[in-house]
Order: structure tokens, then sequence, then C-alpha cells
């Protein structure tokens, strides 16, 4: 089954689900079922089922998408503190703590692990080959993470986000929305640098960019403490007149900074999703994260 589910919106306008060009995957094959027995029978068991979460990001970074998790759990009659337990586990950007966040969720003997991004569930997948694992806001998941779509094998399932090619939309839109501009930077996530998925939305930026005729800046924002203002004045200094910022974990921790240092320097910003046009942001196209995590229940 393919589902699509992406937002464009624009500063003071949410235009709620759209379609888009990219297309989300979701197979929820043999470790759905997994995942639902495990509840089921702690439940049959008497005691209250646990849920392991793990975020790339941060408690209020992460609230949003949290929350839309604990809807889609609340529509299937499970409240957190009633009838489930949530253990939420934050690597607050610093992507290298996932081995023992996941070692330490398979310690508390969870019966089912939910993971964000590719870093947290391959972590995961590391630390437990038998307890069910539930992924989102992963690329392309064959063969890192199941031998097929069709048999994926093993104990992951979930939602898979395989969508490089909006890069170049988010390109598009804002040289339509600015038709002026000839020099855009981008800033990259260096978390997520040497990753695959990170290296096609930079090709893909790069062709839209090609025939738009417009020059692309990368700026690669890495560590706990970036040093965003520098990043800002070589923007600057290069004559950027616009931003893009992609999705990416510590482009998010940071992104009141971000919203600030981009309405200081007065320049368009297009971001990867609503949840920075909600926060103040210009205008944003991508995927509806809250969404995902709704959908992405065991």
């Amino acid at each position: 089954m393919t589902v699509v589910s992406g937002q464009i919106s624009v500063a003071g306008e949410n235009t709620g689900a759209e379609p888009m060009s990219g297309k989300i995957f979701i197979w929820l094959l043999t470790a759905f079922f997994l995942a639902t027995i495990s509840l089921a029978e702690a439940q049959q068991q008497g005691k209250v089922p646990r849920i392991g979460y793990l975020s790339a990001v941060s408690p209020s970074a992460e609230s949003s998408r949290l929350d839309g998790f604990r809807q889609g759990l609340r529509d299937l009659g499970y409240v957190d503190g009633k009838n489930i337990v949530i253990e939420s586990r934050f690597a607050e950007g610093k992507l290298d703590r996932f081995p023992d966040l996941a070692a330490e969720l398979v310690r508390l003997k969870v019966d089912v692990i939910v993971t964000g991004g590719s870093p947290g569930t391959h972590a995961a997948q590391q630390a437990t080959r038998t307890i069910p694992l539930v992924m989102t806001l992963v690329g392309d998941p064959v063969p890192r993470f199941a031998a097929s779509l069709a048999k994926p094998g093993g104990n992951i399932t979930g939602l898979t986000q395989i969508s490089p090619q909006l890069s170049g939309k988010r390109l598009e839109l804002l040289k339509e929305a600015f038709p002026k501009i000839s020099r855009v930077a981008v800033f990259v996530d260096g978390a997520l640098a040497a990753q695959q998925q990170m290296s096609e939305v930079l090709q893909e930026t790069q062709l839209a960019a090609d025939g738009l005729g417009i020059k692309l800046l990368s700026l690669e924002i890495r560590g706990p403490n970036p040093d965003l203002d520098g990043a800002f004045r070589t923007a600057t200094s290069e004559r950027a007149g616009a931003l893009i910022i992609p999705p990416g974990p510590v482009l998010i921790l940071h992104r009141k900074r971000f919203l600030d240092l981009t309405a200081k320097s007065r320049l368009p910003a297009m971001y990867g999703d609503s949840e920075w046009t909600e926060a103040g942001g210009l205008m944003s196209y991508g995927t509806d994260y809250v969404d995902l995590y709704r959908r992405e229940n065991p």
C-alpha cells in the first residue's frame, strides 16, 4: 500500500494534508503482528504494556510528534499512564547516545520500541532481535532494515520516508515566491551529513538549482553548540538571497535560534516541515511528521 501524506505551509496558513510528489510507503507486515500480539499478550497477563520511544532530539523539540503518536494510540484505546506506559528516551541531537539509550529500553523489557530516523532504528536493531521495532522517518529500508518490502523479515516494521525529491521542489517554490534570488544557502545537519539520504537531498537540490540558474552555498551545522551566528554571517557575506533549512535533529534542536537569526537577517527561508512555520517560519514544504507519528502505533 502506498500512502501519500504531505504539507505545503506558509506562515499564518496551514493547508493541511496535500498530495505531494514524494512517496511514503507504509508496510505493516510480520513485525506489525508481532507488536500487536506483544501488547495484547501483556494485557492478558494482567500487566500494563510498556512502549519504548526513542528520539533523536529533545522532549521540547519532539513534543508535537509525541503528541501525534499518543493520539494514534488513543484512537486504538491505549492511554499513556492508564493502560500503557511510554518509556521515552531522547538523544538530544547526540546520535552517539543511541546505542546506550536503546540498550536501556531493552533492559527495561519493553514490549515494543518506536524509533524515529535511521540512526535510532539502527541502534535499536543492534540492541535486540526479538522485541518488535516500529520505525518512522527513514529512507529506503532495503536492505539495511528489511530484506525486501514484500518480505521484510526480522523484527522491524513501520513507516518510511522516501522523499529526497522534495528537496528540489522546495527550491522551486522558493524561486517562485522570490523570483529575483540567484544564491541560496542550504544548512546541512552535520549529524546526517554522511548518510545516503542527506546526500540524495543535496543532489536533488543541486539538480533543481542547475535548472533554475541558482548558485548553492552548503553550510554544515555540527555539534551540540553549533556556531549559528558564524553560519549566518557566511551566508550574508556570500550574498545569499534566501535560505533552505531541511529536516535534521541538530537543526530542530536549535529551531528557535534559527528562526531568530533568519528574522534578523531578513532573508526568506524555506523549511522542511510545517513545525517550523507553526513556530514562526515563513514557508515550508514536506512530510506531515505529526501525521506520520500518529499512524506509527503498534
